[in-house]
């Protein structure tokens, strides 16, 4: 339909508008009716896609140096849970003391935890030393 005879129909007194609904199709798309409804209806429509959206937050599980075989099990259980629910985990390793000193024997401790996670997973960056000791981020593949 030409633009003159879509712009006729449209009754702005009455509240029907012409609504361009694709502008980028040949020839574009409009729609008769009223704005204040399109609008509604699109914010509605964002809400929704919005609410639908499943947002995966960071997990974070601490583990020592030190801990004992089952503790770090413990921990291995609760990798496996946040990854079965679709988060990502950083595994924090505090050192307390004198321990922050020896870097390379933390590293070690830290790669040890790692190989005891059965699941499959990736690392989403490199083992890193932070305040507290080593750090790393890892999802499942």
């Amino acid at each position: 339909m030409p633009r003159a005879d879509a712009l006729a129909l449209a009754r702005p007194d009455d509240g029907i508008d012409l609504i361009e609904i694709s502008a980028a199709a040949m020839p574009p798309v409009v729609r008769l009716m009223s704005y204040d409804k399109f609008r509604y209806e699109e914010e509605k429509r964002i809400k929704k896609e919005r609410a639908a959206q499943k947002t995966a937050s960071m997990k974070a599980v601490q583990i020592t140096a030190k801990a004992a075989h089952n503790d770090l099990m413990v921990k291995v259980r609760q990798v496996e849970k946040f990854f079965a629910e679709g988060h990502p985990v950083e595994v924090v390793m505090r050192l307390r003391g004198r321990e922050k000193r020896n870097k390379d024997w933390a590293m070690e401790k830290l790669k040890e935890f790692l190989t005891l996670i059965p699941v499959e997973y990736k690392k989403l960056n490199e083992p890193k030393f932070l305040g507290n000791g080593p750090a790393v981020q890892i999802a499942k593949k």
